[in-house]
């Protein structure tokens, strides 16, 4: 009895709260964009270096300013998780030269919007973790079935929110940035904490 009881306070204590699913989400999404950067040869390998994260190796930024950059991206992304008012991100990369887009790395993301800071999720971190491993590994080996991306690109983050949000002055509204030629999509594994989820998906240019 002795042994249940200490069993079942270690479950409560690593339970998933609201706030450590909004951390868990975040995460994510840094090390996503991290990684597809780096996988899709946006910016030079010596702008990355070796990082162990979800038990893995990945190539996360070193480049002082870019990382500013995302991590201030990434602050504006928590802050509306927060507010639950997120509803996608999409990473864009297009052209350097003629702004095309050539790729865009979708992210439809879905809030309990009845949770609150009591809530609490019945999945277990580690079994989170396992869900976000599998994406992660998606897109590492994205090389392998992805076009490769011979011109200079530059890469944008949409972040689509319900209407009422206030936005940044440093935030403007834009298009869909969409594919305009050949286009295919291919899904990619999803996760949830159960207080969100998260369902990653990639549009690439075949023409």
């Amino acid at each position: 009895l002795l042994f249940q009881s200490f069993s079942i306070l270690r479950s409560i204590m690593k339970a998933i709260t609201l706030q450590g699913s909004i951390d868990i989400v975040t995460e994510f999404f840094k090390y996503g964009i991290h990684n597809i950067l780096y996988q899709r040869g946006i910016y030079e390998p010596e702008q990355f270096e070796r990082a162990k994260v979800y038990g893995l190796t990945l190539m996360t930024v070193c480049d002082k300013d870019l990382n500013t950059y995302i991590e201030k991206l990434i602050g504006y992304f928590k802050n509306w998780l927060q507010e639950k008012t997120v509803k996608k991100v999409v990473l864009v990369l297009s052209s350097r030269n003629t702004h095309e887009v050539v790729e865009r790395w979708e992210f439809d993301v879905f809030c309990d919007k009845d949770a609150d800071e009591n809530s609490v999720s019945s999945k277990s971190e580690q079994s989170v973790t396992n869900e976000i491993r599998a994406i992660i590994r998606q897109i590492t080996a994205s090389v392998t079935f992805l076009p490769v991306i011979e011109e200079p690109c530059v890469f944008e983050m949409l972040i689509h929110t319900d209407k009422n949000v206030i936005v940044p002055d440093t935030w403007e509204e834009s298009d869909a940035k969409e594919i305009k030629a050949g286009k295919e999509d291919m899904k990619l594994f999803s996760f949830s904490t159960d207080l969100h989820e998260v369902h990653p998906a990639v549009q690439y240019k075949t023409m």
